[in-house]
């Protein structure tokens, strides 16, 4: 199976598409590669605040609004999930931290990745470190 069939990008509630999507997935297969895993299946699905704020309810019942939220299928070595992306989100993001879109929307692609290898960010010191994995790996996109 080759890396198009491995990582696939889908939105719903949204018109968005991502471009050069052949990019992110070698980019995605190679941070896996790295991080000593093999990459299976991960679903990638854009959409609005909205839409993902009711997955957040309905399956995490946190009523909070949130960028990225994975769930991770992976099996041992094996890289698996869904990882549901609120590009409302990301572009209110990238205004606050003064960035671009396509940066900010890349490391929280990146970001659902290194929770489905086993990275958390729940204390100070594994965010720290899931940021340093971010901004490593943000370096080998091309």
């Amino acid at each position: 199976m080759n890396v198009e069939d491995k990582v696939s990008f889908f939105s719903e509630d949204i018109d968005f598409s991502l471009n050069k999507s052949h990019v992110y997935q070698e980019w995605i297969e190679q941070m896996v590669q790295l991080e000593n895993k093999i990459l299976g299946e991960i679903s990638y699905v854009f959409c609005t605040d909205e839409y993902l704020h009711k997955i957040n309810l309905q399956y995490l019942e946190h009523d909070t609004y949130t960028d990225i939220i994975t769930f991770d299928y992976s099996d041992g070595n094996i890289v698996a999930g869904d990882i549901f992306i609120s590009v409302d989100r990301v572009k209110e993001n990238a205004k606050t931290y003064e960035c671009s879109f396509t940066k900010e929307l890349s490391r929280v692609i990146i970001h659902g990745v290194l929770h489905l290898v086993g990275y958390k960010d729940k204390t100070i010191e594994d965010s720290e470190t899931m940021r340093a994995k971010e901004d490593f790996y943000l370096t080998l996109l091309p």
